[in-house]
Parts: C-alpha cells; sequence; structure tokens
C-alpha cells in the first residue's frame, strides 16, 4: 500500500507515465524486489542532483521507506556522457512509477548547470546576474534553472572565476546566498518616464541608496543618453555607484556605428580578434548588431573620454557560451552580464535517463547498456 499523502500520491500518479503506474500494480501483484537504477545523461554535464535527491527523500519519508542513493558524481562535479550521475536502490513496487519525475528534476538542471560553468569560466573577472525567470515555463522551471546556475557558478569559483553574484527575482535568491533579488529599471519605466534621464532621476529618488543602473538603450541614443544620465549624476559616477546597461536588440546597431565603424573599434582594442576566422554567428558578436564586443568597447571610449571611468557597463542580450568566449577573445570591458542563457537551447539534450542494472542482486540490464552494469558491478565489488 502507498502511504504518501493523498495529495503526493495523486500529483505522482497524475504526472508519471502509465506504464510506470502499471508496472508498479504488476509488481505488486507477483512479488516485489529490491532493484537498482543507474541514472545518466548522454552529454558531458555538471552534476546538479540536489532537486532529485530532495524529492525522492520526501517520496521515501512519505511512503515509509528508504532509498539507498550512491550520487558518483558530487554536486558541482564535471561528469562525461554516458556516466551514471547516481545510482537508486529500493523496494521495485516503491520506485517504478518515480522515474518519469525524478528524470525531470535532474536532466535540465545538470546542463544548465554546465553552461553556467562555460560562461563563468569564459569570462572569470566578470560578475553575472541571472535573469532567467522571464524565459521559464513556471516557478518548478525557474526554481530548477536559478539552482542550476548556482551550482555551475560555484563550480566556477572553484576555479577562480566570478561567478553569478545574484539573481533578478526575490524568490530565487537564495540559491546565491541572498535574501533578495538584484535590478533597477526595464524598458517599460524609460517609455513611462519620457526619457532615459528623467527615468534615472525618478529610480535614485525612489531607491536612493542603490548603485544606479541605467538602461541606455531605449530611444536609440546609448552613448548620448549614457553620458546625459552621467552628467547628471557625477557624483554618483565618481563614487562607483553608477552603471550603464547595454541592452540593444540584434535589429540594429549601437549609436554611432555600423559595419566599418564597428571593424575600427575592434581593431584599436582586440585586433587578434578579428585577424582569424569567424563563423558568421562569431562575428555577429564581435562587430554585428545589438550589443557586439565593438559596442561594448565604443561605450567604454566614450565614458572613459568624458571622464567617467568608475562607470561600469553591465552587458545583456543573448549571452550565452558562445557570445562569452567571443567577448573574451576581444577582451569586451564588461563588468557584469545580465543574462538567462544559460537555459538549454536543445532541450533533447536534458533527457535524463534510468536503468535498473541489478534485481535483487543479480545484475541484468537491457542489451547496449552493459557499460552501466560493469560500472555497477565495480562498485558493488569495491563496497562503495
Amino acid at each position: 500500500m502507498d502511504s504518501s499523502p493523498p495529495d503526493l500520491a495523486a500529483d505522482i500518479a497524475a504526472r508519471t507515465d502509465v506504464y510506470f503506474n502499471r508496472t508498479r500494480q504488476v509488481v505488486q501483484r507477483f512479488g516485489d524486489k529490491r532493484v537498482t537504477y543507474a541514472v545518466f545523461l548522454r552529454r558531458p554535464v555538471i552534476s546538479a542532483p540536489r532537486l532529485m535527491l530532495a524529492w525522492l527523500d520526501e517520496v521515501a519519508a512519505a511512503r515509509g521507506t528508504r532509498f539507498d542513493i550512491d550520487v558518483t558524481h558530487p554536486e558541482g562535479q564535471w561528469t562525461g556522457a554516458g556516466e551514471p550521475l547516481a545510482y537508486i536502490t529500493g523496494s521495485f513496487a516503491l520506485l517504478s512509477d518515480l522515474e518519469t519525475i525524478f528524470l525531470q528534476k535532474l536532466g535540465p538542471a545538470c546542463v544548465a548547470a554546465h553552461n553556467a560553468y562555460q560562461m563563468c569560466l569564459a569570462l572569470p573577472e566578470v560578475a553575472f546576474l541571472a535573469m532567467e525567470a522571464r524565459h521559464c515555463a513556471g516557478a518548478e522551471m525557474q526554481e530548477m534553472m536559478a539552482y542550476a546556475a548556482s551550482v555551475g557558478s560555484a563550480a566556477a569559483r572553484a576555479e577562480g572565476a566570478r561567478g553569478f553574484i545574484g539573481n533578478a527575482n526575490d524568490g530565487t535568491a537564495h540559491w546565491f546566498g541572498a535574501e533578495a533579488g538584484r535590478g533597477t529599471m526595464p524598458h517599460a519605466l524609460i517609455g513611462y518616464a519620457g526619457s532615459t534621464v528623467r527615468a534615472a532621476e525618478m529610480f535614485h529618488e525612489t531607491f536612493p541608496q542603490e548603485t544606479l543602473t541605467v538602461l541606455v538603450d531605449y530611444f536609440g541614443r546609448e552613448v548620448t543618453d549614457g553620458l546625459a544620465c552621467c552628467h547628471r549624476f557625477p557624483t554618483l559616477a565618481a563614487e562607483g555607484r553608477m552603471q550603464v546597461r547595454l541592452d540593444t536588440h540584434g535589429g540594429r546597431f549601437l549609436e554611432g556605428l555600423d559595419p566599418a565603424e564597428s571593424y575600427a573599434v575592434i581593431e584599436r582594442h582586440a585586433p587578434g580578434a578579428i585577424r582569424r576566422y569567424r563563423s558568421d554567428t562569431e562575428l555577429r558578436y564581435l562587430v554585428g548588431t545589438g550589443v557586439s564586443a565593438a559596442a561594448v568597447w565604443r561605450m567604454r571610449e566614450a565614458l572613459d573620454a568624458a571622464g567617467f571611468p568608475k562607470v561600469r557597463i553591465v552587458a545583456s542580450s543573448g549571452f550565452g557560451v558562445d557570445k562569452c568566449r567571443v567577448m573574451a577573445d576581444a577582451r569586451a570591458p564588461i563588468d557584469t552580464v545580465g543574462t538567462g542563457s544559460f537555459i538549454p537551447d536543445t532541450w533533447s539534450e536534458t533527457y535524463a535517463t534510468a536503468d535498473i542494472v541489478d534485481y535483487d542482486g543479480a545484475p541484468m540490464v537491457k542489451v547496449g547498456r552493459e557499460f552501466l552494469l560493469r560500472r555497477n558491478d565495480d562498485r558493488l565489488k569495491g563496497g562503495g
């Protein structure tokens, strides 16, 4: 019998695949066995099992049982394609209907953690701010992606990167060791205020103790409006309490740039970045529209020339792994990256898989997955 609270039992029954529910009924009818599942992904990842483990503990407690879980790759550790992340052992009757849900809680988190890890290592001196919430399919995914970013960030920090310093909402700020999220203004506030300077004034009057981060692309005058805000708040600018955020969309160049001028900017600061083969995507990140490396360098030039060297630059808009690497090649003077692009692009890569490798102490696995069986044998022989 299932001693789970009615809501939990109903939730599991409704969300799992029907053949797992039916498998459980068959096992209950013909006799239980103790089984071991090996859980893995088909691509390299950073291990991020905490949400899965917490849920399994909750279900085990509700069902009055215990699942013995051997996490072979601890949280934050790089894991190769096909390497089991964990072995889960327990009653087949009490485990068989959980597979759908525990795989959901593992795969996407591990891939997103790997993305965040790579991004942070590509720009080790840059602070990252997690801004994934608006791209998530509900609260459960939002929690998972924030957790994943924190795991990838911690792994990168262990290798010397600065990593994620926070996120953009209160609900998942705890994953980054904070009580609240960070952020200043969206484009909507600038439209409401009628000018970038006026939006900055309104924000500073409302939140005078906050660092003033001004979004400068609304009117297509990133340099003009950015400098105008610096002149309006010279003390904040001189104290390093002011930032300009570049979020120029991919349909146009930053103010004052075009293809020729973008190349010229990179030639002044990182000529090696454009003197070797680049894919079309890499060239766009370097000298194309939107928040390119040339755009960041042009903003830095303008701030320094106007006497505002302590005003920092926040860059956002599509900062995934590849874009971060290109920015590193161009030595783009970014202080903070705001991004949710650690969310996996190819969702099929997030599919975790589980196979039973042992039935009541007898090793057995479907043909083609013998590598899991061999590793399980080695683990058992070693007493792990």
